[in-house]
């Protein structure tokens, strides 16, 4: 399997996420299950049937999480260096652009590019991983390839 890179605050993030489906989501899916199963024809309940696909969905994840946890690689705060790294941010220009865009490098499973924080599997955090400041990255990505500069790396 894989390794997953998960930031400090991810990999805390993903495990709280883990303790509340282990604790509280199962409990309230065992009392909808009990209060359907009272209702009693279970093979047309609508409301047994709801709560089953979700207890299947909640369980599935809690799966996810328990090997993604147990795989991840946390990287903690990145030392100051000077080339791109899963946990660094970086500052890069679209070539022909004068507007600075700021994204945190991070694993898959805390990626987010609304909020800036971009996955080292996306296209853009693959041609940047290992370049520094100063350096031209052409990116190859599903709808063109484009070229950014790193204007500076955290």
């Amino acid at each position: 399997m894989a390794t997953s890179f998960l930031t400090r605050e991810g990999f805390e993030k993903l495990q709280d996420e883990l303790d509340t489906l282990r604790t509280q989501r199962r409990q309230e899916i065992a009392e909808r299950l009990h209060e359907a199963m009272e209702g009693g024809e279970l093979i047309e309940n609508a409301e047994y049937e709801a709560a089953k696909n979700e207890q299947a969905f909640v369980e599935g994840r809690i799966k996810e999480l328990e090997i993604l946890l147990a795989t991840a690689r946390v990287v903690e705060d990145v030392p100051l260096a000077d080339s791109v790294q899963v946990g660094a941010t970086v500052v890069i220009r679209e070539e022909g652009s004068k507007v600075d865009e700021t994204y945190s490098i991070v694993g898959a499973a805390e990626a987010n590019p609304s909020i800036g924080k971009i996955s080292n599997e996306s296209p853009l955090g693959k041609a940047l991983i290992n370049k520094k400041t100063g350096d031209k990255v052409q990116v190859d990505a599903p709808q063109g390839s484009f070229v950014v500069s790193i204007v500076k790396v955290e």
